[in-house]
């Protein structure tokens, strides 16, 4: 038997009035959300595409890379890491690149950065291109196909650009969709890594 929506209602107003402190809309969509789950409070950030999860157990990726150089769990543990994930076509996801070729310039020697463009093998020279016309300095890679597909252990990145942050440990710590995410705010979510 289903719950009547005032019932509903009801549970989330004593949810919602339980709380200390006001929550912003993000948040009041959020509590609604989570009306029902005993998992506790969600954890809200107001910006658009944010997610701030819980974090879990170091994550397992290889990307078959352009240049050589490796873009994988193994390669990037032990130092933070960023990882955006584009496409060849979108505007926003050049931007995103634009920002971490920057950051990268300053800080390579303490962050590992990484490009993986979710474009089919056969496009393997146009990334090529787009990593040499952008003059990307760090690696650059192809994504899989269940990556491409939405899958994989970055969840759904076909919203791009999907920015990630992994730990030293390669848990992710940060994971933004659908926006460009600019260097002063990566810089403060890498601040402690």
């Amino acid at each position: 038997m289903s719950s009547s929506p005032a019932v509903t209602i009801s549970s989330w107003v004593k949810k919602a009035t339980s709380r200390a402190r006001p929550v912003g809309l993000a948040g009041l969509l959020a509590l609604v959300a989570s009306c029902g789950r005993s998992n506790g409070p969600p954890l809200v950030d107001d910006r658009l595409g944010v997610s701030k999860a819980e974090v879990h157990a170091p994550i397992d990726f290889t990307f078959d890379s352009v240049d050589d150089r490796p873009v994988s769990s193994e390669a990037t543990r032990g130092k933070p890491t960023v990882i955006a994930f584009v496409n060849t076509g979108s505007l926003p996801a050049q931007a995103q690149v634009d920002f971490l070729v920057v950051m990268a310039k300053h800080d390579a020697d303490k962050v590992n950065y990484a490009a993986v463009a979710l474009e089919a093998r056969e496009n393997r020279e146009i990334v090529e291109l787009y990593r040499k016309a952008l003059s990307i300095p760090f690696p650059v890679a192809l994504a899989d196909e269940t990556t491409t597909a939405g899958g994989g252990p970055f969840g759904d990145v076909t919203t791009v650009p999907v920015t990630v942050i992994l730990d030293r440990a390669g848990r992710i710590v940060l994971r933004v969709a659908g926006r460009v995410v600019k260097s002063d705010e990566l810089r403060g979510a890498l601040r402690g890594l």
